[in-house]
């Protein structure tokens, strides 16, 4: 086996953002030597890595230069160049997940389609090329009204999705490669986080559910165990390994998914990261989404996935209203209710629905979570000077 731990090893990390620096924990605590590529000179890696470098995620050049300095290269984000990360792998660098699922999951409509080759149980949808391709659609009948947008590119914590139930919702749309998929009844969302290494050894984490801002259209509240019988939690992590072992990824996995009236589940998307939905495993689990990625990626044995305590998560994110440099107000009013834990992501700069920090509630009871949960999300207010 490899020296990872106090060693000459390098661990390099795509992304400097805050599940970077949840990462880094975890590399700290194992003694990993660690390098960092973000374009942010001031993003939240940066004080907790060996080597900061300033960088395009998307450039070329830059990507494949710094894939050079280090021994495994993985990422936080998905918006990374797999061009140079495909020239990396021919040339015999690790890079984990690869680059061939990377790709399969930038693109919503390349994703979708995977799903439908693999038999993965997804909603029904229809790609298109841009918006006159779409107006088209819906004239010809292809796509009934309502539906749901979504942009193939660029789409993350709400953007990118639209529900269209009118002609002047889809003038508000940008003119850009899209997917009209249809609207599900579903009653509930539910995630389930997958973790698979080198060895083909896959692992499922508890399915969790997730309450939804209704305008923002972010989770608002990440529920572990998810409130549903135990059948319907069997399928969701059944669809999920099976979601897992048709990427072939190596690393975490996380498989959103929605319950429908008629408790089939439909997978709505993936991210092959840590993930916002396994946030409440750093207190609540054996092992934390965090360090399994970590063990996965380096092809060490894979922790216990079982929760110790019921987990709740709420997303701190910047209030309406406010911009400019960040003020956590009420904050030492949580910290002393119990089974709370306030995580700050290390972002100088609040702004509308920024996601600035999470808390996690553990308790023994998840209904006494989940109205602790809704004290903290009452008294906590993340606004500016």
């Amino acid at each position: 086996m490899t020296n990872y731990f106090s060693s000459d090893f390098k661990l390099g990390i795509l992304g400097g953002g805050q599940l970077g620096k949840m990462m880094l924990y975890e590399t700290r605590k194992y003694d990993i030597c660690t390098y960092v590529l973000d374009p942010n000179p001031d993003a939240p890696c940066r004080i907790a890595c060996d080597h900061f470098q300033q960088g395009d995620l998307m450039d070329y050049d830059t990507v494949y230069n710094f894939g050079k300095k280090v021994d495994v290269l993985t990422f936080e984000i998905e918006t990374v160049n797999t061009k140079a990360l495909a020239r990396l792998e021919r040339e015999g660098k690790k890079v984990y997940p690869d680059s061939k699922t990377l790709e399969k999951i930038q693109n919503k409509g390349k994703q979708k389609l995977f799903y439908k080759e693999q038999e993965i149980p997804t909603a029904p949808f229809v790609q298109f090329s841009n918006k006159a391709h779409l107006t088209e659609g819906i004239t010809s009948g292809k796509v009934k009204l309502p539906f749901v947008w979504k942009s193939t590119q660029g789409g993350y914590d709400g953007k990118g999705v639209s529900i269209i139930r009118t002609g002047a919702d889809i003038a508000k749309l940008p003119d850009t490669e899209c997917i009209a998929e249809k609207l599900i009844d579903f009653k509930n969302e539910l995630a389930v986080i997958v973790v698979r290494n080198p060895q083909n050894e896959i692992k499922t984490y508890p399915v969790v559910e997730m309450e939804f801002h209704p305008e923002a259209n972010q989770v608002e509240y990440v529920i572990c165990p998810a409130r549903i019988d135990d059948e319907i939690a069997d399928k969701a992590r059944t669809i999920a390994e099976n979601v897992s072992k048709a990427f072939t990824h190596v690393g975490l996995l996380a498989v959103e998914m929605f319950q429908t009236k008629d408790d089939e589940i439909l997978v709505n998307e993936v991210a092959p990261r840590p993930h916002n939905s396994g946030h409440y495993s750093i207190e609540a689990s054996y092992t934390n989404q965090f360090e399994q990625h970590i063990r996965a990626i380096l092809d060490l044995p894979l922790g216990n996935t079982e929760s110790k305590v019921a987990g709740i998560m709420v997303n701190l994110v910047g209030a309406e209203g406010y911009t400019g440099n960040v003020v956590y107000e009420n904050i030492d009013t949580i910290m002393k209710m119990k089974g709370v834990t306030p995580h700050i992501y290390g972002k100088k700069q609040t702004r509308p629905f920024r996601k600035m920090g999470h808390v996690t509630i553990i308790n023994e009871d998840i209904s006494e979570a989940r109205k602790i949960a809704e004290k903290v999300k009452e008294t906590i207010k993340v606004v500016s000077k």
